[in-house]
């Protein structure tokens, strides 16, 4: 049975319609799950919508409607980008779902058995919009005399009762862990920045709230509902089927990766590992904290005006075309810039003239001067030989080992790298004009070319799926073979060409785009 992975995306507050960023983590999670079942893996990705918390209840009590019935709503807008997007999740889990009320309350029990749950009384300062309570000295002050958190969200002081978690007690144990796992928290920033949180000492955490009634009940302690961390982190386990150790859970926990925003790492990497040894549960290999995604070099906000509906994006530029820029042109596990004339840019110079070009040309010969007809029967020149062999030596092993890093960028780049080197192949082997000197020779080069054309889309498949297999589809590669597997295959073609295949007059798979109007009055 192949190796399984187990990839979470962060679990989304749908307090808002989504944006730009969960967009672009739901693509990069979906990226990594698709390269590893092209891998061969057996792969599980959890998203979800964590539903809780007094912003909720606080905004449909404005609306006067009950809380569900906004959580139903604003769940939907995110499983609606998700399936816009292509992304291929396993499980959609809602946080106001059965199954993770249970889930939760497992968990909690668990925590309750070791000893480090216990009630008090908590005061202090609560940010509504975090969901997070924030020390004195981590506070700074706003206009008109507001607190604000270290993320700019205005705090109140709370006072009410309390269970309390021993975060204290885990301090220790939770610094042996990044010492002995270098990898635990990625990319190194954010590692260095909750190391230095946790040595600067832990104090044990409010998880429960009595001032609202909007989610998971405390066992055995009427009134409390658990705190969102609590709650919300506990859907990576109720989304594989925790408690059940014979469901998904039993066999992909734990995680290997969990692809979160950088404004969350603390709750990922402090509270989850820590939750998690309370309840004698294994931890997650690795928690991953991306970047911000910059308009034009500006963070979004709605004061600014800059905040760009990933729908909208899609529609205007497509799905693949969108995926491609987020990844080819930012690095991941940084901040990074977009604008519509920079994705207009990059799909065409990339997708449109250059692979997408050598894709339909190359076809198309075929086509025209072959009759369609492919063979594995030619003579094979160093140059062929050559090609074959450096395309081959980027999708079995430099884009693979950069994807294994989440390097997305680098391999991208390894990518059109080799779709240069195949088009520079095409204009010096001038194959229009070898079919009135060379026909064999032009036939050789033509079935080079069709040998590459299917390796490059099978590497870059799990960026741009859909345009990928439009194209294998053409090619008459199976379904069943187009994973990396398949690229070790040397007798596909032979295969192929005795099955009586031909090839049909292409079409494009990548439009070329154009500017929308008005965008191009603005600078990059």
């Amino acid at each position: 049975m192949s190796e399984p992975f187990y990839i979470t995306t962060a679990i989304s507050y749908p307090n808002g319609r989504p944006h730009i960023g969960h967009a672009y983590e739901a693509i990069a999670t979906d990226v990594m799950a698709r390269f590893q079942r092209a891998r061969g893996r057996d792969v599980r990705l959890v998203t979800g919508t964590d539903e809780h918390g007094l912003k909720m209840f606080q905004t449909a009590r404005d609306q006067g409607r009950p809380t569900i019935e906004l959580a139903d709503e604003m769940s939907g807008y995110f499983r609606e980008m998700y399936a816009k997007l292509n992304i291929g999740y396993d499980c959609f889990m809602r946080t106001s779902d059965p199954a993770h009320h249970a889930a939760s309350q497992t968990l909690w029990k668990a925590m309750e058995a070791s000893g480090d749950l216990y009630l008090d009384r908590y005061e202090g300062w609560y940010s509504v919009r975090d969901e997070a309570f924030y020390d004195e000295n981590e506070l700074t002050d706003g206009e008109g005399g507001v607190r604000l958190s270290p993320q700019g969200t205005p705090v109140e002081w709370t006072v009410e009762e309390s269970w309390f978690f021993r975060l204290s007690k885990y301090q220790d144990r939770l610094l042996a862990l990044y010492n002995d796992q270098p990898d635990f928290i990625r990319p190194e920033s954010r590692r260095n920045e909750v190391l230095r949180f946790v040595e600067g000492g832990l104090k044990d955490l409010s998880v429960s709230r009595t001032s609202f009634d909007w989610g998971v009940p405390v066992p055995g302690s009427p009134g409390h509902v658990m705190y969102v961390w609590v709650d919300a982190l506990t859907t990576y386990l109720s989304g594989l089927g925790y408690p059940d150790l014979d469901s998904d859970f039993g066999t992909f926990w734990p995680a290997n990766i969990h692809m979160i925003g950088k404004d969350i790492v603390r709750f990922h990497a402090v509270y989850w590992p820590a939750f998690l040894m309370s309840a004698n549960l294994p931890l997650p290999r690795q928690v991953f904290g991306h970047g911000f995604l910059l308009n034009r070099g500006e963070k979004m906000s709605k004061s600014l005006g800059n905040v760009v509906d990933p729908m909208t994006l899609a529609e205007t530029f497509g799905v693949d075309a969108l995926r491609y820029y987020l990844l080819r042109e930012v690095s991941f596990g940084q901040d990074g810039s977009y604008s519509a004339d920079a994705i207009v840019r990059t799909a065409n110079a990339d997708l449109a003239n250059s692979f997408g070009n050598l894709a339909q040309r190359s076809l198309s010969m075929i086509f025209k001067n072959l009759d369609g007809k492919v063979s594995a029967d030619y003579a094979q020149a160093q140059d062929d030989l050559d090609l074959i062999g450096d395309v081959n030596d980027m999708a079995r092993n430099c884009l693979p080992a950069a994807f294994e890093q989440l390097a997305f960028s680098s391999g991208i780049e390894d990518w059109i790298r080799a779709v240069f080197a195949c088009n520079q192949y095409v204009d010096g082997q001038a194959p229009w004009a070898l079919r009135k000197t060379d026909p064999e020779r032009m036939r050789a080069v033509l079935m080079t070319l069709f040998k590459v054309v299917r390796t490059l889309a099978i590497a870059i498949r799990p960026v741009v799926p859909e345009a990928a297999d439009k194209l294998l589809d053409q090619m008459g590669i199976a379904v069943d073979a187009r994973d990396f597997a398949a690229l070790a295959d040397a007798d596909w073609l032979a295969k192929l060409a005795a099955s009586g295949f031909t090839v049909g007059q292409p079409v494009p798979i990548f439009p070329r785009l154009d500017l929308p109007e008005g965008e191009g009055e603005r600078e990059a």
